[in-house]
């Protein structure tokens, strides 16, 4: 049996692989027909973070020092699609004083990207680069920074959480898949899904009236770490009970789907046997069964939303 999980939260596209790991807010009710594999809903969050680096100070709101905002985004550059600059574009327009700082590499790439905002009318003198660097010089670079805008249609999903935990909210647009979908999954466990907009009127409408409220912004600037640390997305041993109970679930399912394939195969017919530990809190699990084979394996959609779950959680088939 193979599960997918982490890096990308979408599709394999391969049917070798049964399994994906998701949760409610990346993948709704009604997405199961975007993939082969069947989906796993963690209760909280398909992720669990770590700074992986020391705890590097927050800083004061950049604003309020120097007199003008610095909206930033350090996500890949090649994520900055058209749309995402159209979307950044009316922000930048309405607030007319706020600079952009990007990470991009030096040289053409920057000024092609120069020259895409110019077509928004975002001048140069607007807009200030940084260079990809190592993790801790990177997450030094969001003191700079007063908030961010998130890409689309494929938002940012590391890089965010980054972004929180130096203190920088980041204003995010909900998209149709599960990949436009990481900013929403990121701020429901926060409690600041108000920063999560469902069209490109209202992204512009958030961005700009978190713009002009410079004390809600040193208020998040102040308290993000901690909600962060305090949140599911950084409880380690929660998610490591999560994935255990996931495990279990697809295993179980696995197992009835093998013992009803069994019934009504020919009684001569030989099967190679396997076998899965689990370890599911202090509780040690062992199954034998069948080999996963397309004879074995269930159609997607064979079972429904929680019709087998473990002792400890329930998950919904997708």
């Amino acid at each position: 049996m193979q599960i997918a999980w982490l890096a990308y939260p979408g599709t394999t596209g391969m049917e070798a692989i049964d399994y994906r790991l998701s949760d409610a807010r990346l993948d709704p009710e009604g997405f199961e027909d975007h993939y082969t594999e069947h989906t796993l809903r963690l209760p909280d969050s398909f992720w669990c973070y770590d700074p992986l680096t020391e705890a590097l100070p927050v800083g004061a709101l950049p604003a309020l020092e120097r007199g003008h905002l610095t909206l930033g985004c350090l996500n890949n550059p090649c994520k900055l699609t058209d749309r995402t600059l159209s979307l950044w574009s009316g922000v930048m327009h309405a607030l007319p004083t706020a600079r952009l700082l990007l990470m991009v590499p030096e040289g053409r790439h920057r000024r092609h990207l120069l020259g895409r905002l110019a077509a928004r009318d975002i001048g140069s003198e607007r807009v200030d680069f940084v260079a990809f660097r190592p993790r801790a010089d990177y997450l030094r670079t969001y003191p700079l920074i007063d908030f961010a805008l998130d890409t689309f249609p494929y938002n940012g999903h590391t890089t965010s959480l980054d972004a929180l935990w130096m203190g920088v909210p980041t204003v995010t647009r909900v998209g149709e898949t599960c990949v436009g979908r990481g900013g929403l999954s990121q701020l429901h466990q926060l409690g600041l899904t108000e920063l999560a907009a469902y069209t490109d009127r209202e992204f512009v409408d958030i961005a700009v009236a978190l713009g002009n409220d410079l004390p809600r912004l040193s208020s998040l600037r102040t308290s993000l770490r901690a909600r962060l640390e305090s949140s599911p997305l950084m409880d380690g041993a929660r998610f490591a009970r999560h994935i255990e109970a996931a495990y279990r679930t697809a295993w179980i399912r696995y197992v009835h789907a093998v013992s009803r394939h069994a019934a009504s195969a020919n009684s001569d017919t030989k099967t190679a046997t396997s076998s899965i530990s689990l370890h599911t809190g202090c509780q040690r699990t062992e199954w034998s069964g069948v080999r996963n084979t397309s004879a074995t394996r269930p159609k997607r959609g064979a079972c429904g939303p929680g019709q087998i779950c473990s002792t400890e959680e329930s998950f919904r088939y997708g």
